[in-house]
């Protein structure tokens, strides 16, 4: 059947707004990776990445013309200086493709399932599969790379086993003595990962940062990771299983900052935002009482810590305004 006239639904301009914005954001990082990366293997990675995020943004832009819709400004060249000397290394620049991979794969999965309108629906299909297929590709080489440790392993179990109905009791199977289960190893590896990489990002932001306020925010954000890096590794360590994965320093001594503060201080707290959603999907795993405490403060931790640089772009002027609806009471005052 045709479709005619049908017009952009709420979570359609909201999907097709952010994803903008955002990949406008992770274009600048890209754009100077590729200024300094040597590595032929991951420039591909990365080149790959800036190809796709230009074409989905264009493919937006002509959605939004096509609907007299505003673009949102988002993220230029402007807000990256590709004559500033290489602030992370080549393996750096690999990780934050898989990262962004990571986070933008289950991103367009849930977005399929909020909108409808054909085009759009097409749309975000291709970036499902194009994305799924350039997350593998960055996968594969960090394997090849030696740079991704695997999440742990357990003896295979030799059959079938139920709950038993003690087992049930609060205090056992919800509580803090039984061996932790494949789901709750395998997120709480996740968790370790994602903070890692964070905060080799901070350390090099922190780096070359000299607005105090705003590198006093990213220097509260290295803890907040440090802290979900030790918290989950002790987990971990108390079941004797080992720590999860070794911290190589990926930054250069640059001092000089390839990126806008407005860039910066956008990132990280949008990717704050992303973080409670995979900790929230964490905790919904977690069977242990244990875990479900330590997954709440945390995400505690991390709202607040989100709400903080939300406000602080607020204050500067340098939060751009998503879609609103009209405000009827104001139109009938």
């Amino acid at each position: 059947m045709k479709e005619h006239n049908i017009q952009l639904t709420t979570p359609e301009i909201a999907a097709l707004w952010t994803t903008y914005i955002q990949n406008s954001a992770t274009i600048c990082f890209y754009k100077h990776f590729l200024q300094q990366v040597e590595d032929s293997e991951i420039q591909r990675v990365v080149k790959e990445s800036l190809y796709l995020e230009e074409r989905y943004n264009e493919e937006i832009k002509n959605i939004f013309i096509k609907e007299g819709f505003p673009i949102p400004d988002g993220f230029s060249d402007k807000d990256v200086n590709l004559s500033a000397p290489p602030l992370y290394t080549d393996l750096f620049a690999l990780s934050f493709a898989y990262r962004v991979g990571q986070m933008t794969v289950p991103y367009y999965a849930t977005v399929l399932t909020k909108i409808a309108r054909s085009d759009v629906v097409a749309f975000f299909s291709e970036c499902l599969k194009t994305s799924t297929k350039h997350y593998r590709n960055a996968l594969e080489l960090m394997l090849a790379k030696g740079i991704y440790d695997r999440p742990p392993k357990i003896p295979y179990p030799k059959d079938v086993k139920y709950i038993q109905e003690q087992q049930t009791i609060l205090g056992t199977w919800f509580g803090d003595k039984r061996p932790l289960n494949v789901m709750e190893l395998g997120e709480i590896f996740y968790v370790i990962e994602r903070n890692y990489i964070g905060m080799i990002m901070l350390v090099g932001l922190i780096q070359v940062m000299r607005d105090q306020e705003i590198k006093a925010y990213l220097e509260k954000g290295k803890k907040l990771a440090e802290k979900q890096v030790e918290v989950f590794n002790n987990v971990l360590k108390k079941e004797d299983h080992l720590g999860n994965i070794p911290v190589s320093m990926e930054v250069t001594d640059s001092t000089v900052s390839p990126f806008s503060d407005r860039l910066i201080l956008f990132l990280i707290s949008t990717t704050s935002s992303s973080g409670l959603y995979l900790l929230a999907y964490a905790m919904s795993t977690a069977m242990r009482k244990d875990l479900a405490m330590h997954y709440s403060t945390i995400i505690l931790d991390v709202a607040k810590y989100g709400e903080e640089g939300v406000e602080m772009l607020i204050k500067r002027g340098w939060m751009e305004q998503p879609p609103q609806s009209v405000n009827r009471r104001k139109l009938q005052e």
